[in-house]
């Protein structure tokens, strides 16, 4: 099983105007075919009265799609396909849409609008990393918490809910080669009376 993937952040957008054309990029972390058809006929459906709605998008496992929407054949959605392989991102859909302005770009201004519109919508979505981590749960007394809680973030883990009941109830996600060290730190801080239970993993974005 993989351990980390990049994709994007939030579904986001930016446009900018070359020779009276416009171009739209908009781009949204997806995780089935299924979701990126969907957004891709949202946006044509959105601008139905533009000229081209290009898309290209990634999918772990291998997946790659694009189209170049009646544009010249390789100069849109090739290009728009080949930002986000150069990123890294996957699981991510982009739709650059061009309301044509009148002015022939040729070949090469398209090729240079569709990667710059690709880019930007990216950049607009922002680029993060996902890493498998163990989901885990333990439970402390109260006068163990306060230690047990830093020894979390101190160990590369990230604390998702607290419940306060007899005792505390610590739920946390961690990455999985990180897991023994807090464990051992965990033994130490409360002389082996608190245990962590793995619960399950799950991909989660990591700082």
């Amino acid at each position: 099983m993989e351990q980390a993937y990049k994709t994007i952040a939030a579904q986001a957008q930016d446009e900018f105007t070359e020779q009276r054309s416009r171009f739209i990029g908009y781009v949204r972390p997806v995780s089935t075919e299924e979701e990126a058809q969907r957004f891709i006929e949202e946006k044509k459906k959105f601008h139905w009265d533009a000229k081209h709605n290009v898309y290209a998008y990634v999918l772990r496992g291998g997946i790659q799609r694009c189209s170049d929407d009646g544009e010249p054949h390789g100069t849109a959605g090739v290009p728009t396909l080949d930002v986000l392989l150069k990123s890294g991102v996957t699981d991510a859909v982009v739709v650059v849409t061009r309301y044509f302005g009148g002015i022939l770009l040729g070949a090469g201004g398209l090729v240079r609008a569709y990667t710059r519109a690709a880019r930007i919508a990216l950049e607009a979505g922002g680029i993060v990393t996902m890493r498998s981590c163990n989901i885990c749960r333990l439970t402390v007394g109260y006068e163990q918490y306060g230690k047990v809680s830093g020894l979390i973030p101190a160990n590369g883990g990230v604390i998702d809910d607290t419940e306060f009941g007899e005792g505390v109830i610590l739920s946390f996600h961690i990455p999985p080669e990180n897991t023994g060290a807090f464990s051992k730190a965990l033994a130490d801080a409360t002389c082996g009376s608190a245990e962590t239970e793995i619960l399950g993993e799950k991909f989660f974005q990591m700082p």
